[in-house]
């Protein structure tokens, strides 16, 4: 069944380009670094995104953030704050980070293509403006959308928002994304469709359960899948 006319927002990272898995091997490369005489590699994860939970509220999303809670991780383990020398070594462990290069996703630029002909198309993403802008710049996908948003956090009220601004009727809106907790459950809270494409570097903070009854959730197992569907 296709849906002709709709707004189609989409989320960008993990969902239009890889981002996550870059994240995951530098957490992976941090843990080897940080070592503990008696915690395990589960339980030290465990510290650690604990520490992530807590810097998102305060300082946003992104490499910085990630970078300050690898500093903040050693500060709780061990109940001091990081060395100049710790510091250093962390930092290099992240430097990977600063050359980022996007990644799309498989279809993606050809989806969106053929989207954009049938759909308004919209984009709503999440972190650090500077960084965000740079992955979109990076992406080549700028020109399919309508508007780009970057907001600091995407919940309830970030949707209410966002449909005011851009003069939506939920009802006809789709959010598509990757994230339960970010794209799909407060997309739902404000009556908005939503498409779940999982992606399987999602954080496991984005992570939560959806309603399997919920009808006006679309699951797909790949991006192209959407042609099918709008």
């Amino acid at each position: 069944m296709q849906r002709n006319g709709q707004v189609l927002v989409f989320d960008a990272d993990d969902t239009l380009w890889e981002n996550n898995v870059l994240f995951e091997r530098v957490i992976h490369d941090y843990l080897d670094w940080l070592r503990h005489p008696t915690l395990d590699r589960t339980q030290l994860r465990a510290v650690l995104d604990d520490v992530q939970r807590a810097n998102a509220v305060t300082h946003g999303y992104g490499s910085r953030m990630l970078l300050r809670s690898f500093g903040d991780c050693v500060e709780k383990l061990h109940g001091r704050p990081a060395t100049g020398q710790e510091v250093a070594e962390i930092e290099e462990l992240a430097a990977v980070l600063a050359d980022y290069r996007v990644e799309l996703i498989a279809d993606v630029a050809e989806t969106l293509a053929v989207l954009g002909g049938r759909h308004a198309l919209l984009m709503l993403t999440k972190g650090n403006q500077e960084e965000q802008r740079r992955k979109i710049d990076g992406s080549g996908l700028a020109h399919h959308f309508r508007a780009i948003d970057i907001v600091a956090e995407k919940d309830a009220a970030t949707y209410r928002d966002f449909v005011a601004a851009h003069g939506l009727t939920p009802a006809d809106s789709w959010m598509i994304g990757n994230s339960p907790k970010s794209d799909i459950l407060p997309a739902r809270a404000v009556g908005m469709n939503a498409v779940f494409i999982p992606n399987d570097h999602t954080w496991v903070l984005e992570h939560s359960e959806l309603d399997p009854a919920d009808e006006a959730v679309l699951h797909l197992r790949t991006f192209r899948e959407l042609l099918d569907h709008f």
